[in-house]
């Protein structure tokens, strides 16, 4: 769990602890790592990320920069499948007998690894803290995730992603501010209902663009996603939809109520 802190403090930190722990000593908060120095979330912050991406029995949580392992073995205590990713492997050994001592070593698994080359794609719950530069790298495997994937990051945000929602501990000395976002769906393209043509161009959750039928063309307002999940309106019309790779379907509602669906043109 490679954390930021502020630099006199760190200085501070490393240098007593430095001062007191010899070769093979077991890993401290403040100890430089491969990226930055690892600071471990408070407890109570744990349990508000964990809060706030809804996590279940159902979902496969993976933290990266996992540290002392708080995060997965936490995840793990409520039934979920957790991995860890950890460049430090006397952290990766701390983790594994912490989980032991939890008794939840067969859900929370870790693995000494780079956490910009960790296979994340089965992930439907990261939750973070990571420096912002971390987060800007990561940004694009972010983004390649499965639509409706949750990403909660403590105290600092993703450069260009639009929060979900945003929690706060209390009190609130540092390291006490959460985000969330949801991983949207593509749908930058051309789509074809039966009686109409739509142009979408995308900003993550954002999106706009042209709804052409009959020769007339009128821009589309409110466009959002939420996963898969599609809305907008088009001269007054209200349109709910989910997406499912290159097809999208829903009901629209206006001065009547009907189904509709579009598929992307190639």
């Amino acid at each position: 769990m490679n954390r930021y802190c502020r630099p006199l403090h760190c200085l501070v930190i490393v240098a007593l602890c430095l001062s007191t722990t010899g070769a093979g000593a077991q890993p401290f908060e403040g100890e430089p790592g491969k990226d930055v120095v690892w600071i471990a979330s408070p407890h109570d912050m744990v349990e508000k990320m964990l809060n706030m991406a809804r996590v279940t029995p159902q979902d496969y949580v993976i933290d990266l920069g996992s540290g002392d392992g708080r995060n997965v073995i936490a995840a793990a205590k409520r039934g979920a499948r957790a991995l860890g990713v950890e460049f430090n492997p006397a952290l990766v050994e701390v983790s594994r007998r912490a989980a032991a001592a939890a008794g939840v070593a067969d859900r929370a698994t870790f693995v000494r690894g780079d956490m910009f080359e960790a296979d994340i794609s089965q992930a439907t719950v990261l939750i973070l803290f990571l420096i912002p530069d971390n987060l800007r790298k990561l940004a694009p495997t972010f983004r390649a995730l499965k639509p409706g994937t949750r990403i909660v990051s403590n105290t600092y945000e993703i450069a260009g992603w639009y929060a979900e929602e945003t929690g706060r501990t209390t009190p609130c000395p540092s390291w006490c501010v959460a985000t969330l976002y949801t991983v949207p769906a593509d749908v930058a393209g051309v789509w074809r209902l039966p009686d109409a043509e739509l142009t979408l161009e995308q900003d993550l959750q954002l999106v706009f663009g042209n709804y052409e039928t009959g020769g007339l063309t009128v821009r589309i307002e409110g466009g959002r996603l939420h996963g898969n999940n599609i809305n907008f309106t088009v001269n007054d019309v209200a349109y709910e939809g989910r997406v499912n790779g290159d097809t999208m379907e829903g009901v629209a509602t206006g001065r009547a109520t009907h189904a509709w669906s579009a598929t992307r043109v190639p």
